[in-house]
C-alpha cells in the first residue's frame, strides 16, 4: 500500500561517515501537485500538502505520520550517540546550580525573587516584605502547577498597587497563547476571573480591580485588541479599548514606572503610535500621545513632569531624545534634549529622580551613559572587555540612585550588578555559578574583523580554550541571526564549555540585519538588500578559514529561526563552505508563508522581508528563499529542527524543506529532521529539558568531528 513516507528497516550497519552514525533508509514524503501562479510565474510544489495540520483536512494524519517517521529515522542515525547524548546531558546539568535564588528586586514595599530547588524543572515566585530577613510569601509554586503538563511557561507577573493582587499568565501548549489568573495573595484564592487568548500580561489600574491585556486572533495569534477588565465580571464581555487595524503592527499595553499612567503602544517596522491613560482613571478613553507619521518611531518615558521621548523624526536614523510637557504631547511640543549622532545608535533609556541612563551602542557594542539631571553632568560605565553583552536590569523604583544592570561575555558568566549613579561604585550582587571548576582564564577571547565582499567590515566575537591551534584543522562553530534589527551581543553559556572543551572555537557573526552597528546595519540587511546577511555570513566563514581558525571540512554552522533562514540561504549559496549545518525552526519557506496572511505574524512582517503581493519583493524573496532555491547538487551534513506547536515558524516549514532537500540533494551527506511533538518555537520549558536539544546538537557536530566522547 502507498504511504507517506517508505517504512525503512529496524536493521542498521556501520556508517560510511562516522563510526557512531548508523545507516538507515530515509522516509521519502509523497509527491502531491500543486501550482502557484503569481506575477505570471509559475511554480510547482510538490510538498504544499505538508500545510494540512491538526486534524484540519484529510492529509493531516499522513502529516503527522510523516514527521514521526523522520523522528524515527533521526533516532535511527543517532542510535550509536545515545549514550554519548546522555553523558553530554548529564555533563552540562551538573554544571548548573540547582539550588538557587535571583537577586531581589524591591518595588513598593516588597522585595521580589525566585528560587529554585534540586532536581526541580522550574521554580517559586516569592517575596519578602520590607525586608529579606522577613518572612518568605510563595507567590506561585511553579513547579506545582507544571506537574501533569509536558511544556509550561508562566509569564507576565504583575501585582496590583495594594500589593494584594496577583496577575500572571500561563501557555501549558507551547502556542503561546496565554490564559491570565488573579490570585489573591492574603487567601491563597486563585479568582474565578480567567482571560484566555492573550499576550500573557496584566496591566494594572490604580483602583486594583481593574486590568488591561492585549488580546489575540485566535487563528493568526496576531494581537489585534486592547481588553479592559473588571474583576469579577465576564471576561467574554470586557470593553475593547483599542482595537489596531492595520495588520503590520504589533501593540502592547504597560505602565509607566511612577504609576501614574497608562500607555498602548502600536508599533511597526517603520512606525509607531502612542495612546496614554491616567491609571486613577481606567474608565476614561485613551488619548493619542502624537498620531502615528510614516516612517517615524517614537517611545515615550515619564520623568516628572515632562515626557521623554526617544524618536527618529526628522532623519534622526540612529534615534535621538526629545521631551514635552505631559499636557502638550503632540509632535510639535517636542524639544530636542540629545542630538541625533550617526556613530551613536540610542536604543532606550531608563528613568530616575535624579538621573537618566542612556542605553547606547557604539561600534558594535553597548554603552551605559549615566547624565545626571541637576547639571547635565555625563559619565560611562567600564565594562572592561573588548566584546560582551549588557543591558538593563530590573529598575522599578524611581526615587534611587542605584541602576541594576546584567553583564556578560564569551568568558564571563551572567552576572548582575548595582550601580550607584552619584558615587560611580559598582557592586557585584550576583554572577552565574558554573559548577565544576570552571576558570576563565582557561579561555580566550578575540574581536575580529572581516571584509564583506562590498567592503563593509563585519565584526566577529570568538571563544577558544587555551592551546587552540590556528592552522586551520580545528573545528568551528559559527554562529549569526542577523533580522528584525536585532543585535547579536557576546554572552556566557556554560553549555557551551562542552562544545570549547573538546576543541571547538565559537564565533557570532554580527551581520547586516541586525542593528550592531547602528541603524543603517539594520536597513542594509532586510527588505531588498536581504542578501547582504548572506554573503556577510559567508564572507565571515571564508574569513575564518583564511586566517586558519578553522577549515572547511571543519566549519561549522547554526542559527535559529530567521537565524534558519540565513542556515537555509547559505546552503544554497554556497554549500561547499560548510561541513555540517544546524537549523533550528528554520524560516525557509518565505514566499508561501509571506503569501499566507492566516499564519502567525506574516502580515506583522511585510516591512522586515516584502510583500509578495507585490511583483518587485515578490521575485526578490524567490531569489534567495531556501525552499525555492534547492537544486540537484550536494549539500552539507544537516540537523533540522521545528517544532509540532511552533508559533514562530509553523512546523511545515521545515519539513517541507527537508523533504525536498531529500529528493534533490545529490550527496550521501546526513541529513535529519527531529520534530518536537509536544513543544513549540521556544523548546522545552523546564530549565534542564532544553538540555537534551543541546545534546542532540553537539553530538552531531562531534560524530562529524570524529569526538566520540
Amino acid at each position: 500500500m502507498k504511504k507517506a513516507f517508505v517504512l525503512f528497516s529496524l536493521f542498521f550497519y556501520t556508517s560510511h561517515i562516522n563510526a557512531q552514525f548508523q545507516m538507515a533508509k530515509a522516509p521519502v514524503a509523497d509527491k502531491k501537485e500543486y501550482w502557484r501562479t503569481l506575477h505570471d510565474d509559475r511554480v510547482l510544489d510538490n510538498y504544499y500538502w505538508m500545510y494540512d495540520y491538526f486534524g484540519k483536512g484529510p492529509d493531516s494524519t499522513k502529516v503527522v505520520d510523516y514527521l514521526k517517521a523522520e523522528n524515527t529515522y533521526l533516532d535511527a542515525v543517532m542510535t550509536g550517540t545515545k549514550k554519548f547524548q546522555a553523558d553530554l546531558f548529564k555533563e552540562m546539568k551538573a554544571r548548573i546550580k540547582e539550588k538557587d535564588e535571583t537577586v531581589p528586586v524591591y518595588k513598593n514595599g516588597f522585595y521580589y525573587y525566585s528560587r529554585t530547588e534540586v532536581g526541580k524543572q522550574y521554580y517559586k515566585y516569592c517575596r519578602k516584605k520590607g525586608s529579606l530577613n522577613a518572612k518568605e510569601e510563595v507567590l506561585l509554586d511553579v513547579d506545582k502547577m507544571a506537574e501533569g503538563h509536558s511544556y509550561y511557561t508562566v509569564s507576565g507577573f504583575e501585582v496590583s498597587e495594594n500589593n494584594k493582587l496577583l496577575a500572571f499568565g500561563v501557555d501549558d501548549v507551547s502556542r503561546r497563547q496565554y490564559t491570565i489568573y488573579i490570585k489573591n495573595i492574603e487567601t491563597g484564592e486563585i479568582l474565578k476571573d480567567a482571560v484566555k487568548n492573550t499576550e500573557g500580561s496584566a496591566c494594572w489600574a490604580s483602583d486594583n480591580k481593574t486590568f488591561f491585556y492585549t488580546s489575540k486572533n485566535p487563528v493568526t495569534l496576531l494581537a489585534e485588541k486592547i481588553n479592559r477588565h473588571i474583576l469579577g465580571t465576564d471576561a467574554a464581555k470586557d470593553a475593547v479599548v483599542y482595537e489596531e487595524k492595520d495588520k503590520s503592527n504589533y501593540i502592547e499595553v504597560n505602565k509607566s514606572k511612577n504609576n501614574k499612567f497608562i500607555f498602548i503602544t502600536s508599533q511597526a517596522t517603520m512606525s509607531s503610535e502612542i495612546r496614554f491613560l491616567d491609571a486613577s482613571r481606567p474608565a476614561a478613553p485613551f488619548e493619542i500621545f502624537t498620531p502615528r507619521m510614516k516612517d517615524v518611531l517614537y517611545d515615550v518615558t515619564v520623568l516628572g513632569n515632562k515626557f521623554l521621548i526617544r524618536t527618529n523624526k526628522d532623519a534622526a536614523k540612529n534615534f535621538k531624545l526629545m521631551e514635552c510637557p505631559l499636557t502638550k504631547t503632540e509632535a510639535t511640543n517636542w524639544k530636542e534634549v540629545i542630538a541625533h549622532r550617526t556613530d551613536v545608535l540610542l536604543q532606550g533609556v531608563e528613568e530616575f529622580k535624579d538621573f537618566i541612563v542612556l542605553n547606547e551602542r557604539v561600534n558594535g557594542l553597548v554603552r551605559l551613559r549615566v547624565r545626571g539631571l541637576k547639571n547635565n553632568a555625563e559619565h560611562d560605565i567600564n565594562f572592561g572587555e573588548a566584546s560582551y553583552a549588557a543591558n538593563f536590569g530590573v529598575n522599578p523604583e524611581y526615587n534611587t540612585t542605584i541602576l541594576r544592570y546584567g553583564y556578560t561575555s564569551l568568558t564571563t558568566p551572567a552576572s548582575v550588578y548595582d550601580y550607584n549613579m552619584a558615587t560611580k561604585e559598582k557592586k557585584l550582587m550576583k554572577q552565574q555559578e558554573v559548577l565544576g571548576g570552571y576558570n576563565a582564564a582557561d579561555y580566550v577571547t578575540e574581536r575580529l574583523y572581516a571584509t564583506a565582499k562590498d567592503g563593509t567590515e563585519l565584526p566577529v566575537s570568538l571563544v577558544y580554550k587555551k592551546g587552540f591551534k590556528k592552522d586551520g584543522k580545528a573545528p568551528l562553530l559559527l554562529y549569526a541571526y542577523g533580522s528584525y534589527g536585532i543585535s547579536l551581543d557576546a554572552g556566557f553559556s556554560s553549555s557551551r564549555l562542552s562544545l570549547l572543551n573538546r576543541g571547538f572555537a565559537f564565533a557570532m557573526a554580527h551581520i547586516r540585519g541586525g542593528q550592531e552597528m547602528g541603524r543603517s546595519w539594520y536597513e542594509d540587511g532586510k527588505l531588498m538588500k536581504k542578501k547582504n546577511t548572506f554573503t556577510d555570513f559567508i564572507d565571515c566563514g571564508e574569513f575564518l578559514v583564511k586566517e586558519k581558525f578553522t577549515g572547511r571540512e571543519h566549519l561549522y554552522a547554526q542559527g535559529g529561526s530567521a537565524g534558519g533562514l540565513l542556515m537555509g540561504a547559505v546552503i544554497n549559496m554556497a554549500p561547499e563552505l560548510w561541513h555540517g549545518v544546524i537549523a533550528q525552526v528554520p524560516f525557509v519557506d518565505v514566499v508561501n508563508t509571506m503569501l499566507d496572511e492566516s499564519i502567525p505574524l506574516t502580515t506583522n512582517e511585510f516591512d522586515e522581508w516584502g510583500n509578495p503581493k507585490n511583483k518587485e519583493a515578490y521575485f526578490y524573496m524567490k531569489s534567495y528563499s531556501p525552499y525555492e532555491n534547492i537544486e540537484k547538487k550536494n549539500y552539507p551534513n544537516l540537523l533540522v529542527t521545528t517544532g509540532l506547536h511552533d508559533s514562530q515558524v509553523q512546523y511545515f516549514e521545515p519539513a517541507k524543506w527537508v523533504a525536498k532537500l531529500r529528493a534533490m540533494k545529490t550527496d550521501k551527506n546526513i541529513l535529519l529532521l527531529n520534530t518536537n511533538m509536544e513543544f513549540g518555537h521556544g523548546g522545552a520549558s523546564g530549565r534542564f529539558d532544553f538540555l537534551k536539544d543541546v545534546a542532540l546538537n553537539y553530538a552531531f557536530l562531534f560524530t562529524l568531528e570524529g569526538i566520540y566522547k
